[in-house]
C-alpha cells in the first residue's frame, strides 16, 4: 500500500510536468515504475522481468488522462494552435501503434537503453543546436503535408519509450518558431493519439498469448499503479494550471532540458 501512496505523490509531479512541459507524464512515470518494479517489489516478482514494458505501457495509459485534461486546460488558456497540430494527429496515431508493438516484442534491457540513448541525444540536441534555448517567441509555422512521416516517427518513438510526444514535438515546434508555452501546450493534444493508439495496442497484444502477469494487469498495463498515478496527476494538473504562460521563455526552455537531464540520471543509476 505504501508503494501506491508513493506513486500517487509522484503522479502529482507527472501532472505538473504534463501541463507545463508537455511530457504527458512519461518522463516521470517510466523511470519511477521501472525502479518500483525492479527494486521495491524485488527481482523475484513475476513482473520484474517485464519491468520496462510494464513501465512504458502503464505510462502510455496514464497519458490518456493527463493529455486530455492538459489539452482542455490549454484550450481554455488560449495557448493551442490547432493549425500546427491537426496535420500530425493521424500519422502520430499510426506510429504509436507500431511503437507499442515494437516495445512488446523486444527485451526489456534493450528498451531501457533505447530510452537512455534517445533522451541523451535529445538533451545534446536541445543544448547545442541553435533555436531551442534562445528562440524568440513568434507564431509557429503550420505543419505541411510532408510532415506525415515525421508524425509516424514521433508516434513510434513516443509509444516505444512511453514518453508521449513532447520529446520530439517540443523541439520540432520550437524550431518552427513557437514559444515554449506554445510548444509545450501543443505537445498535450499530440500526446493524446500516442496514448490512445499505444494503449489499445498494448491491450490487444495481451489477447495473443502474451506472458500472463497475474491479477491487476491488462496486458502490460499495471491497473493499480495506473489508478494511483492518475489520482496524483489530477492534483498536479490542477496545481500547475495557474502557471500556464507565466514562465519566462528562456527559463522555460532551460528547465525543460534540466528535467530531461534528471530523468537521464535516474535511468542510468537504476
Amino acid at each position: 500500500m505504501e508503494l501506491y501512496f508513493w506513486l500517487a505523490a509522484c503522479g502529482t509531479l507527472a501532472g505538473v510536468t504534463t501541463v507545463l512541459f508537455g511530457f504527458g507524464g512519461g518522463f516521470v512515470v517510466v523511470p519511477l515504475l521501472y525502479q518500483a518494479l525492479t527494486h521495491l517489489r524485488g527481482p523475484e516478482a513475476p513482473a520484474a522481468s517485464h519491468a520496462m514494458q510494464i513501465a512504458v505501457a502503464t505510462s502510455t495509459c496514464v497519458m490518456i488522462f493527463g493529455s486530455a485534461m492538459a489539452t482542455a486546460k490549454h484550450q481554455r488558456a488560449g495557448s493551442l494552435d490547432w493549425t500546427a497540430i491537426k496535420p500530425l494527429l493521424v500519422s502520430i496515431a499510426i506510429g504509436s501503434a507500431l511503437g507499442a508493438a515494437t516495445a512488446a516484442a523486444v527485451q526489456g534491457s534493450w528498451l531501457r537503453w533505447a530510452f537512455v540513448v534517445y533522451v541523451g541525444l535529445t538533451i545534446v540536441d536541445c543544448w547545442l543546436r541553435p533555436g531551442f534555448l534562445s528562440q524568440p517567441a513568434q507564431a509557429a509555422r503550420p505543419a505541411q503535408a510532408r510532415t506525415a512521416w515525421v508524425g509516424v516517427a514521433i508516434g513510434w518513438v513516443a509509444a516505444l519509450l512511453g514518453v508521449g510526444g513532447s520529446v520530439m514535438t517540443v523541439p520540432l515546434l520550437r524550431r518552427r518558431g513557437a514559444s515554449m508555452t506554445g510548444a509545450t501546450a501543443m505537445a498535450s493534444p499530440l500526446s493524446l493519439p500516442v496514448a490512445l493508439a499505444g494503449t489499445a495496442t498494448y491491450v490487444a497484444l495481451s489477447w495473443g498469448g502474451m506472458t500472463n502477469l497475474g491479477r491487476g494487469y491488462v496486458g502490460y498495463v499495471d491497473l493499480r499503479a495506473f489508478l494511483a498515478l492518475v489520482s496524483g496527476s489530477y492534483v498536479g494538473i490542477r496545481l500547475a494550471t495557474p502557471y500556464i504562460g507565466r514562465i519566462p521563455d528562456q527559463v522555460h526552455a532551460r528547465v525543460y532540458v534540466g528535467l530531461l537531464i534528471a530523468v537521464e540520471v535516474s535511468m542510468l543509476l537504476g
